[in-house]
């Protein structure tokens, strides 16, 4: 059934029910109805449609023979169908070139005086090619001697992307139906696509972002926590080793080991809501005598955090030990010696005791003494029960 009664007519006053008539061989009968979409929903520029009295959407209507009446021969309804067209518009592929309902259709539009209605549009295959595998063109165009063709190609490479080589051959169909300059109406084309592109582009973005958001905001994540020593830099002690890092988080409690300065505590699979909130962080140490002095903090939780700690002056800086005689094993009062230059004297008990400064300190320190040493150095950390003895 005809979808509407109206006329139109051409130069010469004839009136056609259909502004084209689509001819196609059944195996291109998807890219049939992707034409007929695309030309009755093609809007033309309002200026040339105050110019010329078109409507916006001017080639309408496309007569395709799937929704209008059933394939077959050239029956006589399809000769009227034929007759009420204006144009005809076949789609060219090996397939409609070895078509016989196609060449006839080309052939009884043609003896109507249309030849140059006749309009072709390559989806497959090579023009003139020769090949009866490749050949796009039906040969009765040949037969019939009609005008050399060229014909709009989705496939002529004008542009790096195919369907905007696609989108190209629409348009040159239509400036071909309408008559118009091919330029005039495919710049606008290339515009409209441009902000369509970016119109789709930008909803896209928004729509992942949009769920790249909630995805994220469900999602547990890892805190990594290292440590940065901001104490006097000194190259004779050792670097600070085995800080045990503990993350409370409401009723539950992390724990993890940092073994060296380079290295950082990992905690993984913390609930999304405590990021960037206020937890509990402490470090404390492994040894009895840490070599840093104990931290225990507030701070807002993120992915990657670094924590300032400082070492602990007195470890290797609080020189404590007798001074003893090895021999009477009787501790030494009064005694003037010095602790790597440092001049300290023992007290009356025979305790020997010095505080040297951070920047200064080391692993081990030579005694120098009046009298000869069972062993001149002491070594760090050490204490009360530590002894430098006389020979």
């Amino acid at each position: 059934m005809e979808r509407i009664s109206q006329t139109m007519t051409d130069d010469m006053g004839q009136e056609y029910k259909f502004y084209a008539f689509i001819s196609y061989n059944s195996r291109d009968t998807e890219w049939g109805k992707r034409v007929q979409r695309k030309l009755e929903h093609y809007r033309m520029p309002s200026t040339l449609c105050r110019e010329r009295g078109w409507k916006r959407t001017p080639i309408r209507p496309v007569f395709f023979a799937p929704t209008d009446i059933q394939p077959g021969g050239l029956s006589d309804e399809l000769k009227e169908r034929l007759r009420a067209s204006k144009n005809l518009i076949v789609i060219c592929s090996p397939h409609s070139a070895q078509s016989e309902w196609v060449g006839k259709e080309i052939e009884f539009f043609h003896s109507l005086g249309r030849t140059d209605h006749i309009h072709f549009f390559i989806v497959d295959g090579v023009p003139h090619s020769g090949n009866p595998d490749t050949e796009c063109f039906n040969p009765i165009v040949e037969q019939l001697g009609l005008p050399e063709i060229l014909g709009a190609n989705i496939h002529e490479k004008n542009y790096r992307w195919p369907w905007m080589n696609r989108e190209r051959a629409y348009v040159q169909l239509v400036s071909k139906l309408l008559g118009v300059e091919f330029d005039s109406i495919w710049q606008r084309h290339k515009r409209r696509l441009t902000t369509r592109i970016i119109t789709w582009t930008v909803a896209a973005i928004a729509v992942l972002a949009a769920l790249a958001w909630v995805w994220t905001v469900s999602q547990p994540f890892d805190a990594r926590i290292g440590l940065n020593e901001v104490s006097v830099h000194n190259d004779q002690l050792p670097p600070l080793h085995d800080a045990v890092v503990t993350l409370t988080l409401d009723n539950e409690t992390k724990v993890d080991t940092i073994r060296m300065m380079d290295q950082s505590a990992l905690f993984t699979n913390i609930p999304h809501k405590y990021l960037g909130q206020q937890v509990h962080i402490t470090m404390s140490s492994m040894e009895d005598t840490p070599d840093y002095i104990p931290l225990d903090t507030t701070i807002a939780l993120s992915r990657k955090m670094t924590l300032d700690i400082k070492r602990n002056p007195l470890k290797y800086g609080d020189v404590r030990f007798l001074l003893r005689d090895l021999n009477t094993e009787q501790c030494i009062p009064n005694t003037r010696i010095e602790i790597d230059g440092h001049p300290v004297t023992s007290g009356p008990d025979g305790q020997v005791t010095l505080f040297i400064p951070l920047e200064q300190q080391k692993q081990a320190y030579f005694v120098k003494a009046p009298f000869p040493l069972v062993d001149d150095t002491i070594h760090m950390p050490c204490g009360e029960n530590d002894a430098i003895q006389k020979q």
